[in-house]
């Protein structure tokens, strides 16, 4: 039997440019492989460098895991979201793959552009109440694996009224 698979993604021209991503990025089976506390630095150094590389600044990021979730702006007109995921996945999954003898992302992965009305701070802090939520920790400063690559996240308070993502706000009746 031939299977179409859904295209989830907008045309490409819409993920090019100075925009704000949500991002969230599943590791193959949903495998704890970040609960390595080694393996989750890893993964932070290159979202640090393929970020740098590609033209975004990552405001805030947390590693759970078997996922990694990421607030991040593209800097210049040229920066493009599908090439900047794209190429994260495809390094570090190799490098993965010649250590672990394992995948390490699932082929896809999930995307929000911000819309006008939703509050930077609060996806942010969304993002770093997420080892909470999972009661990994008590407070989101705790966990050492989240922070941003530009702010003095610890220092700025969480939101009272965190971010809730569209496809979560509206429970099917």
């Amino acid at each position: 039997m031939n299977f179409r698979h859904k295209n989830i993604r907008l045309p490409a021209a819409r993920y090019r440019g100075e925009y704000w991503h949500f991002i969230t990025i599943c590791c193959d089976d949903r495998h704890p492989i970040f609960a390595d506390p080694v393996r989750a630095c890893w993964i932070i150094d290159q979202l640090g460098q393929q970020a740098a590389s590609h033209s975004f600044a990552v405001h805030a990021y947390c590693v759970m895991p078997d996922h990694l979730h990421a607030l991040i702006m593209g800097s210049d007109a040229n920066s493009n979201l599908l090439v900047f995921v794209k190429k994260l996945k495809q390094k570090t999954g190799y490098d993965f793959r010649k250590s672990a003898h394992r995948t390490l992302w699932q082929k896809k992965f999930y995307d929000h552009i911000l819309r006008q009305d939703d509050s930077v701070s609060r996806v942010a802090a969304y993002i770093w109440m997420n080892p909470v939520r999972k009661e990994i920790c008590r407070d989101p400063c705790e966990y050492p694996h989240s922070g941003s690559f530009v702010l003095d996240w610890k220092n700025d308070r969480v939101p009272n009224n965190p971010w809730i993502p569209p496809w979560k706000s509206n429970p099917p009746a």
